[in-house]
């Protein structure tokens, strides 16, 4: 019997605000369908480059609620957080804090250099210890 999902986390990159952001719709539509809570997450940097950026993670905490008003999650809890630091081990280490059962993220085209995942999400499959479902932009 598989085990139940409770609790998904879909990190999202906002500095791509022109990207469709396919992960999020399935994130949303997977804790819909298994009655789960999906936490939202973005990685503010630990070094801001945009000089008229002074609190980088109010300004990212801001900046997913922007997100979250125009692309609601009808009939699901969503939990949104702001980490800093390194993408690929942020994820994984809220995933590991919270115990998430699900993370549902996008993984860029391929590159040569990246062989069949992104870096990010080559990492955080070969670390999290939980479940891990990319989805192709």
């Amino acid at each position: 019997m598989p085990r139940p999902t409770r609790l998904i986390l879909c990190p999202i990159n906002l500095r791509h605000a022109k990207v469709e952001y396919n992960a999020y719709s399935e994130a949303v539509d997977m804790a819909r369908r298994r009655g789960a809570k999906l936490i939202l997450a973005t990685v503010a940097p630990e070094i801001e480059r945009n000089m008229n950026i002074y609190n980088s993670e109010t300004y990212w905490g801001e900046q997913l609620q922007i997100f979250l008003k125009s692309h609601p999650a009808e009939g699901v809890e969503v939990e949104p957080i702001v980490c800093k630091g390194a993408v690929h081990r942020q994820i994984v280490k809220l995933a590991d804090k919270r115990k998430v059962d699900l993370i549902v993220m996008e993984a860029a085209n391929p590159k040569v250099q990246d062989y069949l995942l992104g870096t990010t999400a080559s990492h955080v499959v070969t670390h999290a210890e939980c479940s891990v479902y990319v989805v192709r932009s």
